[in-house]
């Protein structure tokens, strides 16, 4: 048995009997860190994570490159932070339609924010709804500025047609932690809104996620009835 191991035993228990509310941020990556960095104190990994970028939800955005650079974290350890938050989002958006019902703007908004959680990249998402507001998909529109990846309308008319949907919401997020809508998010929602009108399409939403927040273009009076 190494140094290290009765101490682990002894975060495992603790963790499977009272479940991550009793631990402090460092603690959960420090538990986490043992099945990537076998024969190290992960204690001060996890320090050192939370000190240089910030958060937990910081460390799991950061690029692998940055990761790797932190004294003791290995490829192996650095995969593994990666891969958490893109387990997450698979699991969100594998959910049934029948299970995820979205029709409060709450709803909405903290789907959304958990799907960015980690989210490194600027990304913007369609959501398809049916009439009762059930989730029947959610399309990767693309990466990048919003000016560019929302004027891409043909391909959320295209979304919308596939699934029958009713109703449709967007969202992308905001990496630099601002949730203020620019210019560039007005205008692609408006040309959005118009050509799914036409079609019988409600645009309910368009949903700007940052720091663990989210801001409504509907309930702040940035789309038109």
């Amino acid at each position: 048995m190494g140094v290290h191991d009765g101490h682990r035993d002894r975060k495992r228990q603790q963790f499977l009997t009272s479940g991550p509310d009793p631990f402090a941020d460092h603690e959960l990556l420090e538990v986490l860190l043992y099945y990537a960095v076998p024969r190290k104190d992960t204690n001060p990994i996890a320090h050192e994570l939370i000190n240089r970028f910030g958060s937990l939800q910081a460390v799991f955005a950061a690029p692998a490159a940055e990761l790797e650079r932190v004294p003791g974290l290995g490829r192996n350890a650095a995969v593994l932070l990666k891969l958490v938050p893109e387990l997450y989002r698979k699991a969100i958006l594998s959910a049934s339609a029948n299970e995820t019902v979205l029709n409060t703007t709450d709803r909405i908004g903290e789907f959304f924010r958990d799907l960015f959680a980690g989210q490194s990249k600027e990304v913007m998402y369609q959501l398809c709804l049916d009439a009762k507001g059930r989730k029947l998909h959610v399309y990767k529109l693309g990466e990048g500025d919003v000016g560019s990846v929302g004027l891409n309308v043909r391909r959320i008319m295209e979304n919308a047609l596939h699934t029958n949907a009713m109703m449709v919401v967007l969202a992308h997020n905001h990496p630099s932690g601002v949730a203020l809508p620019s210019r560039e998010d007005e205008t692609a929602t408006e040309l959005a809104r118009e050509a799914l009108d036409a079609m019988g399409v409600a645009l309910v939403d368009h949903i700007i996620v940052a720091d663990n927040d989210y801001v409504s273009l509907r309930e702040s009076g940035r789309i038109r009835a």
